[in-house]
């Protein structure tokens, strides 16, 4: 298995994610050899991020028309370990690893049906203000949902 650079100990990085959510590869994202698209793990992280977001209550308070803030994108990675093919079951985790003053470092785990990971990855997302596009600081009830939640999740 390939290393990613920011994960030191994998099995106890492993350990730490209890967020996850089932996905079966479909037909439309594989290519003419059955592989996974390596554009579809970032789609897959976009669905377990949005459900993470909502299970711990942030994503409600975002999408209010009277919200004055928005989560966003600052960076995505992803490193694949092992090829994915059409019609595999998957189950995509989601932690929070660290916490910024407006950021949090979300990582992410891909395991198929052995149990094996399928390819991992990180990224930031910043809460941003929808009028200035500024970094926001996390309220103290927004920063106790997402450090109650880092590395040891749901």
């Amino acid at each position: 298995m390939g290393k990613a650079a920011y994960i030191e100990d994998f099995h106890q990085w492993e350990r730490e994610f209890e967020f996850h959510i089932p996905v079966t590869v479909r037909f439309s994202e594989t290519d003419m050899f059955g592989h996974m698209n390596n554009t579809v793990p970032f789609v897959y992280f976009e669905a377990a991020r949005i459900e993470f977001f909502q299970a711990i209550g942030l994503m409600q308070e975002w999408t209010k028309p009277e919200s004055e803030t928005i989560p966003v994108v600052a960076d995505l990675q992803c490193d694949f370990l092992q090829q994915i093919f059409f019609d595999e079951k998957l189950t995509i985790y989601v932690k929070a690893q660290s916490v910024g003053n407006s950021s949090v470092d979300l990582h992410y785990l891909v395991k198929k049906e052995d149990g094996s990971a399928g390819f991992v990855g990180r990224g930031t997302m910043v809460q941003i203000s929808k009028r200035t596009g500024r970094g926001v600081v996390w309220t103290k009830e927004m920063r106790n949902l997402l450090v109650s939640h880092k590395k040891v999740g749901i």
